[in-house]
């Protein structure tokens, strides 16, 4: 199939799924979105300012092989927000939204640049109660030790004004943990769990999420909430299921839900996306939430 992708185009469209009022500052077509995003453009209010980037995902039963082609995402970078977008319009939007978030910096070389200027020229302008902000990495792993302990400096510089989470899948959660040199490698879900406080620790935000396959867990204020998921043998896509984990914990947190409840959110989300490959709505949610075996 030819579908939507990227870690931003597919949590953005699950949240727009839920029927949230979605902005997207992206790179999908420019000047003009590609076609394969017209469907989400109409559910979302969609910005593009430069090139979308292409990924051909081979999905085998126990496994994945990704090749991408991002020269594109080069132009994702604050020269370029400001100019094609606006730093006005940038600035209205980042200061009024319930959920800020900032995904794929791994395949973003200048979305550190853009968290500095951030900072430095927009957050000391902020006022009115604290919103979240959700980051997700994605495969830290093709970045620099050095450059990823930069980018969660920045991460964690965020919660002066947002409450901050912070959401990793497994794999990036040893990454994260071998750049930081806090962990070792963590097989049960115990052991995930002291591996999460330790990052949690050195990278102080509001909330860290990590979801493996078959469960995810978050770490606020030193208590820590693991819940399992609805987990299929024979999943009919897996490319985006972490992304939709996010939309739902996301979803989870703009409700007021706990922890333990946006986890359900989030696992409930993902389980019904593997299974369909299509994004569930909140009714979707609600009727797998109240029975993790019914066909979806």
């Amino acid at each position: 199939m030819t579908k939507l992708g990227g870690n931003g185009p597919i949590m953005a469209n699950a949240l727009a799924s839920f029927v949230l009022c979605v902005s997207y500052l992206v790179v999908l077509g420019y000047p003009n979105l590609h076609p394969v995003f017209t469907e989400f453009a109409k559910r979302a209010e969609v910005h593009s300012i430069a090139e979308p980037g292409y990924t051909d995902a081979v999905e085998f039963e126990d496994g994945k092989v990704m090749l991408g082609k991002h020269q594109s995402l080069k132009q994702m970078n604050w020269a370029n927000i400001q100019s094609r977008f606006g730093v006005d319009e940038f600035h209205r939007r980042f200061s009024t939204a319930d959920l800020v978030g900032f995904v794929n910096w791994t395949m973003l070389p200048y979305m550190s640049g853009v968290w500095e200027a951030v900072q430095q020229d927009l957050c000391p302008r902020l006022n009115g109660p604290r919103r979240h902000l959700f980051v997700d990495l994605a495969d830290p792993e093709k970045r620099l030790p050095t450059d990823v302990v930069a980018a969660l400096d920045l991460v964690a510089g965020f919660q002066r004004w947002f409450d901050v989470i912070l959401g990793l899948n497994e794999k990036e959660a040893h990454e994260v943990a071998r750049a930081l040199g806090c962990g070792q490698t963590a097989a049960t879900p115990e052991e995930l769990t002291a591996l999460a406080r330790a990052i949690h620790h050195r990278v102080p935000v509001q909330t860290l999420v990590v979801h493996p396959v078959s469960y995810a867990l978050a770490v606020s204020s030193g208590q820590t909430s693991l819940t399992s998921g609805p987990v299929t043998a024979q999943p009919l896509i897996t490319t985006g299921a972490g992304d939709h984990f996010n939309s739902g914990f996301c979803l989870g947190k703009l409700l007021g839900l706990d922890d333990l409840d946006a986890l359900l959110a989030g696992v409930t989300a993902s389980g019904y996306y593997v299974r369909t490959a299509q994004s569930p709505t909140v009714a979707d949610l609600a009727r797998l939430l109240r029975d993790p075996s019914v066909e979806c």
